[in-house]
């Protein structure tokens, strides 16, 4: 009879997810400063002041920041609307730098670029959310 193998658990929590809201902060609080620092830069420079797509990418990627660290922080709780957050705005990356990279409905401004980063990374939060013993522990069924 083969024993099932047993998760590495880290603080009460998978190791995986231990991992994920690690990275997952890094991501948010990196949002958080950039969004902060372009948001400055736009309102201390008349030149730019006038530039509507930076300002939207700068209020972008605030948003997305807060958006992150907000989920984050519920799914450390072991929140059900941490789990579904996450999984949402992981969506909405994957979605909006597809459209980015192919020059459709580019209204964020997002860098081409930056898809090449976030889509894989957001696949693999993706993946590992939907896990079965992720999905378990947070009470997603479909």
């Amino acid at each position: 009879m083969k024993r099932p193998i047993e998760k590495i658990k880290v603080k009460g929590r998978f190791l995986g997810v231990f991992v994920l809201i690690i990275i997952q902060f890094l991501v948010g609080f990196i949002h958080i400063f950039l969004g902060s620092i372009l948001l400055l830069g736009i309102y201390s420079s008349p030149i730019v002041l006038s530039s509507t797509p930076q300002m939207v990418y700068s209020l972008y990627t605030l948003i997305y920041g807060i958006l992150v660290a907000i989920f984050t922080y519920l799914f450390w709780k072991e929140k059900r609307i941490g789990w579904i957050g996450t999984a949402a705005i992981s969506i909405f990356i994957i979605i909006v730098d597809i459209l980015a990279i192919f020059d459709l409905l580019n209204f964020l401004s997002i860098p081409k670029m930056a898809g090449l980063g976030e889509i894989p990374y957001s696949l693999f939060v993706l993946f590992y959310l939907f896990e079965d013993h992720i999905r378990l522990q947070y009470k997603i069924e479909f």
